[in-house]
């Protein structure tokens, strides 16, 4: 892999117009037939070779130089993480992870995501249909001959805190890295649903929803590693198989201040903790007892996809348009296509702030584009200052204009 150095061929202008080249990497003969017919039907793709191994797509990357690898992960001679990490190296190019749902493929393709991969998706089996792993891998294919040079994140390096002032009668009595635990008298005054909760540890007037795409793992660890414990709850879409969303919560969750968990049905929305929408599920905000209760909780269902994904964003940022209005914030980042634009202008409509991620900081600009277009954003923002615009919201500094 050494000779790999300072070699890169995705320099061409071309790219513009030509099809998006893609070696696929499995040791399944089988995968690699049926990833190779499936993408080689769709437009816009061309399937330059398959390996079986590491070993030997390494002197396929060097001879064909293909714009994007789709990588399995157990394999022989060398596991598909290794082979990343020496990628990203060497020789990057953008790579998308196909992989079984098992404890031990979600952990790795984590790694993977962790280690530059742009994108994680299942492989054919259970509620994961050829066509629907074609459809999304054909997508990422061409997305990838126009995404920036993947690098190795730096996700198990969290950023520095966001000081969020408080009044010291409202600041937390926890350390650096402790969880804020809830009290029984806590509990029982969120079950009472309050009309009017006061901001503290786990009871808030405000919530935040974002909703990403396509290189979002990276980003929501920036944003959310950032912010202080005592943040407003947030609700997340992320787009992820099935299985992937626990393990990525899991992982979140021991590198932020914040609590982290994939969302179940029902549970409270609190402050201090965010919720990630489970993996072909959708999750919606709700007032428990109605819309004149003061207690939000979330609903997690099956249901239609919806713009093509399953969880939503649109699904979420519409809920939170008509459950929590100007106590929102909504804020779309990096991933392909519209999900969530139209109901991020609901949301803004409904008196919510709402932030885009800029394009120069997007590893797709697609969703946050979108929003742009149709009137939905009230800021454009670079990734590395999502955080501070939370804090403002949180404070008071940041309020809605008008769309």
């Amino acid at each position: 892999m050494a000779d790999m150095k300072n070699s890169d061929a995705r320099t061409s202008p071309e790219k513009t117009t030509r099809n998006s080249r893609v070696l696929i990497v499995d040791d399944s003969a089988i995968v690699r037939q049926v990833l190779q017919a499936q993408l080689a039907r769709q437009p816009g793709i061309e399937v330059v070779g398959t390996a079986a191994d590491p070993i030997a797509a390494r002197e396929k990357i060097l001879a064909l130089s293909p714009d994007c690898v789709v990588l399995d992960i157990e394999m022989p001679r060398m596991d598909g993480l290794t082979f990343l990490r020496k990628l990203m190296k060497f020789h990057p190019v953008p790579t998308i992870i196909c992989s079984s749902i098992t404890p031990r493929g979600c952990a790795l393709a984590l790694e993977c995501l962790e280690a530059g991969a742009l994108e994680v998706v299942s492989k054919p089996g259970g509620n994961f249909s050829v066509g629907d792993v074609a459809a999304r891998l054909g997508e990422l294919v061409r997305a990838a001959l126009h995404a920036p040079m993947p690098r190795a994140s730096s996700i198990s390096r969290p950023t520095s805190v966001i000081d969020i002032p408080e009044k010291p009668s409202e600041r937390l009595s926890t350390t650096h890295g402790e969880k804020p635990a809830l009290t029984s008298a806590l509990r029982a005054s969120i079950a009472a649903g309050l009309p009017n909760p006061v901001f503290r540890p786990g009871l808030s007037d405000r919530l935040i929803a974002i909703g990403t795409s396509t290189g979002g793992t990276e980003a929501l660890r920036t944003v959310l590693s950032a912010l202080p414990a005592e943040t407003p709850p947030i609700l997340m879409v992320q787009h992820m198989p099935e299985g992937f969303t626990k393990a990525f919560a899991d992982r979140l969750n021991s590198l932020c201040r914040i609590r982290v968990k994939e969302a179940e049905d029902g549970d409270p929305v609190l402050a201090g903790c965010a919720l990630l929408a489970p993996g072909s599920r959708h999750m919606r905000l709700v007032r428990d007892g109605g819309p004149a209760c003061g207690k939000w909780i979330v609903r997690v269902a099956d249901g239609p996809r919806v713009l093509r994904h399953k969880p939503s964003v649109e699904v979420l940022f519409e809920s939170c348009a008509q459950y929590a209005g100007n106590r929102a914030m909504g804020i779309i980042m990096t991933g392909m296509g519209n999900d969530g634009a139209a109901a991020l202008l609901s949301m803004r409509k409904a008196g919510a702030v709402t932030v885009g991620q800029d394009e120069q900081s997007c590893i797709v600009y697609g969703m946050p584009r979108e929003a742009a277009l149709c009137g939905a954003l009230q800021l454009v923002s670079p990734l590395d200052r999502i955080a501070k615009h939370i804090a403002d919201f949180t404070n008071g500094a940041l309020t809605a204009q008008a769309a």
